[in-house]
């Protein structure tokens, strides 16, 4: 078992977040896509819930933000009853391959400007 956890603000996206190539490196097409329809200030908790994910995942996986692992091969969805899914793509499943795991799952949580995320693989 492995375990990856990530804190962050939610404004310290706000400036890499206006540059293209940061969100279709870091968030899916769907998830872009979903923050698209929301009010900027949830759609900023949002993707910062994301990132912060993605980052706790990467923890899992035994890699950094720039270590062979795109962030947008993992992608967060939800279960019916709300709680976020983690679906491995492409370099994201290799790298879970190459570390013995068989799945991963994750859990957020936001108050105020803070977001935390909790990965854990298996």
């Amino acid at each position: 078992m492995r375990l990856g956890i990530d804190l962050m603000a939610a404004g310290e996206l706000d400036r890499l977040g206006e540059r293209g190539w940061f969100r279709r490196y870091i968030f899916a097409e769907s998830e872009t896509a979903e923050a698209a329809a929301m009010a900027p200030s949830r759609r900023r908790e949002f993707l910062a819930g994301r990132f912060a994910a993605k980052e706790a995942v990467l923890k899992v996986l035994g890699r950094g933000l720039f270590q062979g692992v795109r962030p947008a091969d993992i992608r967060l969805a939800r279960e019916p009853g709300g709680a976020p899914s983690v679906c491995l793509g492409a370099t994201a499943a290799e790298a879970a391959r190459a570390a013995g795991l068989t799945g991963v799952t994750v859990s957020l949580t936001h108050k105020a400007d803070l977001v935390a995320a909790v990965a854990v693989g298996w």
